[in-house]
């Protein structure tokens, strides 16, 4: 990972954001969420080099050519929100393998992710995000029972807690706050959808039958 877990999910979610408006579309926020720190699951899967086939750009397109099909303009948010893992986040702040497996090579500007650069601009994405989420009512739609909230579950427990645990990297005391803000928000997400599920559902009154007036 090179960019913190925060930063992903901010651009993440502006990248789906934008792409969403300009395709006239709407994402799925969780989703988007989720697959703004997928590739980062290579970190968790042994053998596997980090930065390597599961941040290749040419890769995630491939894979998503069925569902670019199947579902063409309503997939460019989820797409773009991918796929910004890479030719953002980690391309500024380290070096990826972009075009595997035509290529090995990496590419970046190598940045040092905990240079007041690097978290100055983290601040300012994750700010962003969280004024856009207030602004348009995501945020509220988030904390609505839905289905796929629990798919929160997967950035929580691969990235979001392990990073807020100096697992891959330590992160630094000046982010610590948007990514305990995060974590808050995705716990209170899952847990809507799980009070949503056991919760009894109320009984509806019958409604009393009107006395019959005798007739006289």
């Amino acid at each position: 990972m090179k960019s913190y877990a925060v930063g992903h999910f901010a651009l993440g979610y502006l990248t789906a954001k934008l792409t969403g408006y300009v395709a006239k579309t709407r994402f799925n926020i969780p989703i988007v969420l989720t697959l703004s720190v997928i590739p980062d699951i290579d970190l968790l899967i042994p053998m596997v080099e980090h930065r390597g086939p599961f941040h290749s750009v040419l890769m995630a397109i491939i894979i998503f050519i069925p569902i670019l099909v199947s579902f063409r303009k309503r997939a460019f948010p989820y797409l773009i929100a991918l796929i910004q893992h890479s030719i953002i986040g980690d391309f500024l702040t380290g070096e990826v393998q972009l075009f595997w497996p035509l290529t090995s090579k990496p590419y970046g500007t190598e940045m040092d992710i905990r240079s007041l650069t690097n978290i100055t601009i983290e601040w300012i994405t994750f700010t962003i995000m969280l004024f856009m989420m207030l602004k348009t009512k995501d945020l509220h739609s988030l904390l609505k029972p839905n289905n796929l909230n629990m798919v929160l579950i997967i950035p929580t427990l691969t990235v979001l807690l392990p990073s807020l645990f100096a697992f891959p990297l330590k992160v630094p005391t000046a982010l610590i706050i948007p990514h305990l803000i995060m974590l808050t928000i995705f716990l209170a997400s899952m847990l809507t959808d799980i009070k949503s599920i056991f919760q009894t559902p109320k009984t509806t009154k019958k409604a009393s039958a009107k006395p019959i007036a005798s007739q006289k």
